[in-house]
């Protein structure tokens, strides 16, 4: 596989979001969905709507999210909706919780390393193309949130979410969630990660934000301060390329909170995500960094 291109800059600004996707040359064309993590309430950490508001204005799209298999103030639709609207994203875009009427969209994944299939919010046949806006950090259970993450997990219905957790057990209760063979839960997300790609091959893009990162998600409402300074955008066609550039800035970075950021990855395993991914063959390690300015 030929390597992928990745495109950098180490500016953090809404201009540098828009040159960034500008220097991918690809339009996303028809409906547009803008998977982001719209922020647990009490996160401080999360990217927020003004800073992407222009870029998101840009593609024409509209927000789109799903509700979790855990508690908080995201895990009804109901909920999620009043903290869309008090996070700012209802002010300025639609705003689409795409698990909020069932049943669940069934995406097949025959070559599913874990899984064989991946629950997704139904709405997503509402839309034409992607743009997977992520914010990199740290994660409590996935080791790093990046685009892999934001493709299976981020996708994910409530119900699919606790599947991917539970690699792939029906049954499986709240209380499993946090009990799964590791390799098997970071597989199982590498599997469901294949089949959004692939369902919009063509017409999905990239683009990771290395700002704010603490070692925990901004699904935590209760997350540590950022340990690293910012560190650029990336932007790339290809989820397994971004996501191993990332971890690879991290890991080269000599900032005094590179460590703890690296001990909360390998603890958790989380590069395994990436090389599982790019087992599946929807994407490569194997990349050429690309600096814009």
């Amino acid at each position: 596989m030929e390597k992928a291109k990745v495109y950098f800059t180490k500016e953090v600004s809404s201009e540098a979001l828009i040159r960034i996707y500008e220097s991918l040359h690809t339009k996303l064309k028809g409906r547009v969905a803008v998977k982001l993590h719209s922020g647990e309430d009490g996160n401080q950490n999360y990217l927020r709507p003004e800073f992407v508001k222009d870029l998101i204005e840009q593609v024409g799209g509209t927000v789109v999210e799903c509700n979790t298999a855990y508690d908080g103030e995201r895990n009804t639709t109901e909920k999620h909706q009043k903290l869309m609207e008090k996070h700012g994203w209802s002010k300025y875009f639609d705003v689409d919780i795409m698990d909020s009427v069932a049943p669940d969209k069934v995406l097949k994944i025959p070559d599913g390393q874990v899984i064989n299939k991946n629950y997704v919010g139904k709405n997503i046949d509402n839309y034409d193309s992607v743009l997977v806006l992520s914010h990199f950090k740290g994660h409590p259970m996935g080791g790093y949130g990046g685009a892999l993450k934001q493709l299976s997990i981020g996708f994910a219905s409530s119900h699919g979410k606790r599947y991917i957790h539970c690699a792939g057990n029906e049954d499986g209760t709240y209380d499993d969630m946090f009990k799964t063979d590791q390799i098997k839960f970071l597989e199982a997300m590498a599997d469901a990660a294949s089949s959004v790609h692939k369902k919009f091959a063509g017409n999905i893009v990239y683009i990771n934000v290395m700002c704010n990162m603490s070692v925990d998600c901004d699904c935590c409402s209760v997350a540590e301060d950022p340990c690293m300074k910012d560190i650029g955008i990336l932007a790339s066609l290809d989820p397994v390329a971004i996501d191993q550039a990332c971890i690879d800035l991290v890991y080269n970075s000599n900032d005094p909170g590179r460590d703890h950021l690296v001990e909360r990855i390998e603890k958790r395993k989380g590069v395994h995500t990436i090389e599982a991914a790019q087992n599946l063959g929807f994407g490569t390690r194997e990349y050429e960094l690309i600096k814009i300015d």
